[in-house]
């Protein structure tokens, strides 16, 4: 396996927990033709690494092509019915309450036009290393997905057809080949992409060109987000947050107060803000991310996504399923 993608693997979610996801990463490990995912029931203690919201419906997804769905805020999950590969599925995304698509390892990429229920595979490539980490749509035609090496797909059919874009290389550096591991997007078809070597990428034109933003941080981004004043804040490696006021231009170091790694960070609410990592973190903000509070899960649940919320504490993922709700 390459070193860099067993190392970004293993710190996902904590060494521990991916094993599993760093042999699916593998392509040794892969049959000569894929499976459907298998219907079981501990599937709800499964390492899930996304979520998204399907109108009122949460979709999550994760090892073993596992999709987990749930119609009451996440106080109960079952198993979708047909998912057709048994990769690992990093990110997932929807366009409306019906159409949605995830991405994974084998360079999958899955749709389904039924709110999760039933998926088909639009992409897949399981004879290349070079998983997909991330997706996003903005509406039912117009999607990006992103992953290893600086792979950008863009699709205007609904991911019927999915087109290679090809990235100029970063400043100071030969090649493009930087792994893109978030999306996150702002208004008009402005979409950023986290990544390695304390990089954003900025697109304005939904994932047809990009623009290298520099952070000052050396280390990588999994996750970020556009807050209601038009801010960015991205987090990543041992607790690093960022926070841009002017579209990118200039960054500040939020102090988080933590070494644990943040893998997801969302908006709760006009101006709140929950930032969810390793070792049960969770940093909440009321000012737009100018300022964090950091504390931690009492069970020290490795967290790995959070969904958008009115409320406090949304619904997140772990390495061992949906968190369940800590009590007080």
């Amino acid at each position: 396996m390459n070193r860099n993608l067993k190392h970004l693997c293993a710190g996902l979610l904590g060494a521990a927990a991916l094993l599993p996801l760093a042999r699916a990463a593998e392509p040794s490990a892969w049959p000569v033709g894929l499976h459907a995912a298998v219907r079981s029931a501990h599937a709800g203690q499964a390492s899930m690494l996304a979520t998204a919201w399907a109108g009122t419906r949460i979709v999550a997804v994760g090892a073993h092509g596992i999709v987990l769905l749930s119609d009451d805020q996440g106080k109960r999950w079952r198993q979708a019915g047909k998912v057709p590969l048994d990769v690992t599925l990093t990110s997932v995304a929807f366009a409306n309450d019906k159409e949605g698509w995830a991405v994974g390892h084998a360079g999958a990429i899955l749709h389904t036009s039924d709110g999760g229920e039933e998926w088909t595979v639009q992409r897949s490539q399981p004879e290349q290393d070079r998983p997909l980490f991330a997706v996003h749509f903005f509406d039912a035609q117009h999607g990006v997905a992103v992953g290893l090496w600086s792979l950008v797909l863009t699709t205007a059919d609904g991911g019927r057809s999915w087109t290679t874009r090809e990235l100029e290389a970063p400043p100071s550096a030969r090649r493009a080949d930087l792994n893109l591991l978030g999306l996150f997007a702002g208004q008009g078809g402005t979409l950023y992409a986290a990544a390695e070597k304390g990089y954003v990428l900025h697109s304005a034109d939904q994932g047809l060109s990009w623009n290298y933003l520099a952070t000052g941080y050396k280390g990588s981004f999994w996750t970020g987000t556009v807050l209601q004043d038009g801010a960015l804040l991205v987090g990543g490696l041992r607790g690093a947050l960022y926070r841009s006021g002017d579209a990118g231009q200039s960054w500040t170091r939020i102090a988080t107060n933590s070494t644990a790694s943040i893998t997801s960070v969302v908006r709760t609410g006009a101006h709140g803000v929950l930032a969810v990592g390793q070792d049960g973190l969770m940093l909440r903000s009321a000012d737009n991310g100018a300022s964090v509070q950091a504390n931690y899960r009492a069970d020290r649940l490795p967290l790995s996504a959070a969904l958008p919320m009115a409320g406090d504490t949304p619904p997140m993922m772990s390495a061992r399923g949906p968190a369940p709700a800590e009590r007080h």
